[in-house]
């Protein structure tokens, strides 16, 4: 059996003697079997739990107990859907954990295991595949080479100080260009990673801080479509807000963009909550989008999101519009156990899938306390309510079988092939 793992106040980690391992959805433990879990990726990182005991089972009596010791978590790299969190029991008052998700870490067959799935193989966001050297020296020639142009002023810093893969790749030429535009957002999310309210929960990275012009954009986008192999360009970035509230700027952009070239994918990642500006972006030549949802429901939904001047039928209602403009549809799927692979969230889902025929579910980690996530909706399911991430993408794929599942938006050559 997998044995538990714990960490010692100075960050040391030791197996278990007793204590068999465990992961846990929306507070309830579970036993970890070897089925349950992959070999820990090397780009992975390991965190210990301030102020959480390590949940653990012990097979001689039974029952889980405690280690007395700090919980040890994983933050997963990209690719990789996080099935159990770390299972620990607060001590005190602890404060909230910052926005990254915890995987359940395990020692088993003489190695590290996590508690997750691997849901798609694409390697552009893998830290060992990103030449941060050659990032750099792009960087200096762009910034000469297109000196008045802020945007890559702003991708630069995020490439370089944030650590933002997209942004890497940007200066590799490679994969999806970033085109961030919004320093405003008509949401307030929970686990929102460019502003946050709370000061006990920083943001992972700065928000763009000024709206770049049509031509600073087109100029950027024509550079990565021009220069990178199967190329897609998206607005929508982790430093920015809500697209949709710069439609006016995206829609000259996109006509700049596209009065130059019909090669390459212009997708949008958004919240959806303006489906008339979508409706006119489409019209304009947006190509693909990524609709970003923690629910099916309406009700948790609004509880995460807090939207402002939006409604949930919104955003159903962006999808019905991409789906008219036969445009290729993902949802940028926030995945936390114990809510998603609960047996009313699944349902809420395959209906949405089946009744606006979804192309892709994007299976991304929800970075967010797990146990304060519950709090935040609020929540609570039973053990006997959940049915598993991973047998819930089984259920779907079988249902579904033209479902695309990963994590990733496509490129133009991968959304044509087909669907595994």
């Amino acid at each position: 059996m997998p044995q538990l793992v714990f960490a010692d106040n100075n960050g040391s980690i030791f197996i278990h003697p007793q204590l068999k391992a465990c992961g846990m959805k929306a507070g309830n433990p579970f036993r970890l079997s070897g089925s349950a879990l992959v070999k820990l990726p090397p780009e992975s990182r390991l965190f210990m739990l301030p102020q959480r005991m390590a949940v653990g089972y012990d097979p001689a009596s039974d029952v889980f107990g405690l280690s007395e010791q700090r919980a040890v978590a994983a933050f997963m790299p990209p690719g990789y859907t996080v099935t159990y969190n770390s299972a620990y029991k607060e001590v005190g008052s602890p404060r909230m954990l910052p926005l990254y998700s915890y995987a359940a870490v395990a020692f088993y067959k003489g190695s590290y295991y996590a508690a997750a799935v691997r849901i798609d193989r694409d390697p552009r966001h893998d830290c060992r595949m990103i030449n941060i050297g050659l990032v750099r020296k792009n960087a200096r020639k762009l910034k000469k080479a297109m000196a008045a142009n802020r945007l890559i002023a702003h991708l630069e810093n995020c490439a370089l100080v944030i650590g933002c893969p997209n942004a890497q790749n940007f200066f590799l030429s490679r994969y999806e260009g970033p085109l961030p535009t919004s320093p405003a957002c008509n949401a307030s999310c929970a686990g929102c990673i460019s502003y946050q309210k709370n000061p006990a929960c920083k943001a992972a990275q700065p928000r763009i801080k000024f709206v770049p012009t049509p031509e600073e954009v087109a100029e950027v986008a024509l550079f990565h479509i021009s220069n990178t192999r199967d190329p897609i360009v998206s607005f929508g970035q982790g430093c920015e807000g809500e697209p949709l509230l710069q439609g006016s700027l995206i829609e000259k952009s996109i006509r700049l963009i596209r009065s130059t070239t019909s090669k390459g994918t212009i997708n949008m990642n958004t919240n959806g909550s303006i489906p008339a500006v979508l409706r006119r972006l489409f019209d304009t030549g947006l190509d693909t989008v990524r609709i970003s949802l923690n629910s099916a429901r309406e009700t948790y939904y609004m509880r995460y999101y807090k939207p402002k001047g939006y409604s949930f039928k919104d955003v159903i209602r962006s999808i019905g519009i991409a789906k008219r403009a036969r445009a290729f549809v993902s949802i940028n799927y926030l995945t936390m156990p114990g809510f998603t692979d609960s047996i009313g969230e699944y349902t809420a889902l395959r209906s949405l899938v089946r009744r606006h025929n979804i192309d892709m579910i994007q299976w991304r980690n929800l970075n967010y306390d797990p146990v304060r996530y519950f709090e935040e909706l609020p929540v609570k399911i039973s053990a006997a309510e959940m049915i598993g991430i991973k047998e819930e993408i089984q259920l779907l794929a079988k249902e579904f079988p033209r479902l695309r599942m990963g994590y990733f938006n496509p490129t133009p050559r991968a959304a044509a092939s087909p669907r595994r």
